[in-house]
């Protein structure tokens, strides 16, 4: 696997963070590959929707729900065409 160099701009307080880890290339690669699994498959991290994006959004929602878990307080979406939205939690 052919590898690249990259680099990016860190504050005082990361740098001093980063100095007391034994394998910074290691840590880095770890964090990024953790956070592009994390990342929302609906705006692709943005944060932000497009007006294309908000008009799927929409019609989406027509048919779904956005509540929080019971159990886990996190937020779920749930499809109102489900007989019961309570299996697969």
């Amino acid at each position: 696997m052919k590898r690249s160099v990259i680099t990016f701009k860190a504050d005082e307080e990361m740098m001093a963070a980063l100095e007391k880890v034994t394998n910074k290339s290691e840590f880095i690669r770890a964090a990024v590959y953790s956070a592009l699994q994390e990342t929302c498959p609906f705006c692709g991290g943005t944060g932000t929707l497009s007006p294309h994006q908000k008009l799927h959004w929409a019609k989406f929602m027509q048919e779904h729900q956005v509540e929080r878990c019971t159990q886990c307080n996190g937020v779920k979406l749930n499809c109102l065409h489900k007989k019961d939205s309570t299996k697969g939690e």
